[in-house]
């Protein structure tokens, strides 16, 4: 146990040590400032902006922005799409697979991994040919991240304006987001991968015959690039169906290790840019403070429960831990939790245990995570403003408390800033809780359901939140290639998704455009520690009012069947 004590507070210490020097990166590189790389990223994106027509100078307000990152993205959709239907005909299929095997399943594939959610309803090596997994997913995962760090640095900009309602360049975020972070990233994790046994090849499968006498293909492939950006860019995605479980995507504590700290540095790295970029280091710190105080809350219950034991297996008077069902004896109960707690606190979904056989609170940890919109460091981007979010609300219920119009970095925070701010935290919860309801009483979405009772609902409401939530992950027993699941899940994403970009954004030129007001003796301090405790609050307050009666149904009884011995 102390063992795991040690591994939370080394990747802590890590996680957020370097943090700093990228976030300060991070701040020069969307400020337009001189960093390393110029004389090669320069040439390379002038070359791009040349082709796609962008005029890089040229600034946008938040519904122009909104209607170019829209139009992107639905145009990379498109081609995920019909990819998968022809990949038959396309090269490098080696394996020789088929189409896609049904339309629906094409469009649940393409609205994930163009939303950030990467939801895989098939077996990765078993479905998809090079060309689909490079050419249709990789190419998703950059841009998809880059997406949201775009959508991140526009909030940002608008919360710093004077009287502008200047947003910036989407393409140019988007650019400059791919080729100065993530490809670069991507390239030294990639070859770290490679070095720790992780393949990176084009050949066919190989076959083997076992000591059985029986033959055995082998799925290998271009994993390690897959696998760079999956994780920092909080995609989660994996090429082989069983994710990071499977000792070619993770094949040691160390590639473990590394692949938690990839899922969080560049959400953690955008809490020191955004204290860079608006003049107050602070203001970045105190948003990181909450995000890591919550976090830690969810690591020590996830752990503790897991920890703990299963009191059914415990009757047998089995010796050592007794929660290891899903779980790699390889990465024992704190390397799993924590993976666990990591990938649902950003919108990253990669696994390296099966979270259907978590306890009922273990369980519960990352459904709750995913629920609030994954704001604890969340995904790249979306995790920053979706916390945003939550601030807004905070500053307006200390508004009320004390009498003040709120204020935020100077800026009057009124009622249109406040009704998109409840439009963004309201359209994921209604996704999950209406699609949940509908699931738990129709045949169609009852037939998919593997366990009765308060864990097939825990299936259930998993499903929708990690659609919503654009995490990806799920609770494995539930049958979700079906026409029901494959179109409503993929629904619950796109809402997910674009139901928060387009109020953000809107939020961004709303306050874009106002003046900055000095503070005064009655201006609350964004940048303190009570503030970042009232947040946390707040954050818990209303992840409890609108969501603990249905995880009371599912994982709470689940747990307390557990605790007496009892199955459903």
């Amino acid at each position: 146990m102390n063992k795991d004590y040690i591994l939370f507070l080394g990747f802590m210490l890590v996680l957020l040590a370097t943090s700093v020097p990228l976030g300060k990166y991070l701040a020069k590189v969307y400020q337009l400032k001189p960093v390393v790389g110029d004389k090669i990223f320069t040439p390379l994106e002038n070359a791009l902006y040349k082709i796609m027509g962008v005029n890089q100078w040229e600034g946008m307000n938040w519904k122009q922005y909104s209607w170019h990152l829209i139009a992107f993205n639905v145009l990379g959709f498109l081609l995920l799409f019909v990819m998968q239907l022809v990949q038959a005909w396309l090269p490098l299929n080696l394996e020789h697979l088929g189409n896609v095997e049904s339309w629906h399943l094409a469009f649940n594939t393409a609205s994930s991994f163009m939303t950030n959610t990467n939801w895989q309803s098939y077996g990765g090596e078993t479905t998809l040919s090079y060309f689909t997994q490079m050419a249709g997913l990789t190419v998703q995962n950059f841009v998809s991240a880059a997406t949201g760090v775009a959508v991140a640095i526009a909030l940002i900009r608008g919360l710093i304006n004077r009287g502008t309602d200047n947003l910036g360049n989407f393409y140019v975020d988007l650019t400059r987001s791919v080729t100065r972070v993530f490809l670069p990233m991507c390239v030294v994790f990639a070859l770290v991968l490679v070095a720790c046994g992780v393949p990176q090849n084009l050949n066919a499968y190989p076959h083997v015959t076992t000591l059985e006498g029986v033959e055995q293909i082998i799925a290998t492939g271009p994993v390690a690039s897959q696998e760079a950006i999956k994780l920092l860019g909080t995609n989660g995605g994996g090429f082989f169906n069983a994710n990071s479980a499977h000792p070619y995507e993770n094949p040691t504590p160390f590639t473990n290790f590394l692949e938690m700290y990839s899922i969080l540095i560049v959400s953690a790295a955008l809490l020191t840019c955004y204290g860079e970029m608006c003049g107050s280091k602070k203001q970045g710190y105190a948003i990181l403070a909450s995000m890591s105080i919550l976090f830690t809350l969810m690591f020590g219950i996830c752990y503790w429960a897991e920890s703990s034991g299963n009191n059914i297996l415990a009757a047998y008077n089995l010796s050592g831990a007794t929660a290891m069902e899903g779980k790699e004896v390889r990465f024992g109960i704190g390397s799993s939790t924590l993976f666990t707690t990591v990938t649902t606190a950003a919108s990253c979904g990669a696994v390296n245990s099966w979270h259907d056989c978590l306890t009922g609170i273990g369980g519960l940890v990352p459904m709750l995570q995913m629920m609030l919109g994954e704001i604890v460091y969340g995904g790249t981007g979306a995790g920053f403003y979706g916390m945003l979010l939550y601030v807004f609300i905070t500053v307006f219920i200390i508004g009320l408390m004390v009498g003040r119009t709120p204020e935020y970095l100077g800026k009057k925070v009124e009622s249109r800033e406040i009704v998109f701010t409840i439009v963004g935290l309201l359209i994921p919860s209604i996704t999950v809780l209406g699609f949940s309801a509908a699931a738990s009483v129709l045949d169609v979405g009852l037939s998919g359901i593997s366990q009765p009772g308060p864990h097939g609902l825990s299936e259930v409401l998993y499903a929708y939140a990690s659609g919503a939530g654009n995490n990806g992950s799920a609770f494995g027993g539930l049958g979700a290639n079906c026409p029901w699941y494959n179109v409503t899940i993929g629904l619950a994403m796109l809402i997910g998704r674009f139901g928060v970009i387009v109020p953000v954004l809107a939020i961004a030129g709303s306050m874009s455009t106002k003046k900055i007001t000095p503070a005064s003796a009655g201006t609350f301090d964004t940048g303190s520690v009570l503030f970042a405790l009232l947040l946390c609050g707040i954050i818990l307050l209303v992840g409890a009012l609108t969501f603990f009666p249905a995880l009371a149904l599912g994982p709470v009884v689940d747990h307390l069947f557990m605790l007496q011995g009892k199955v459903f």
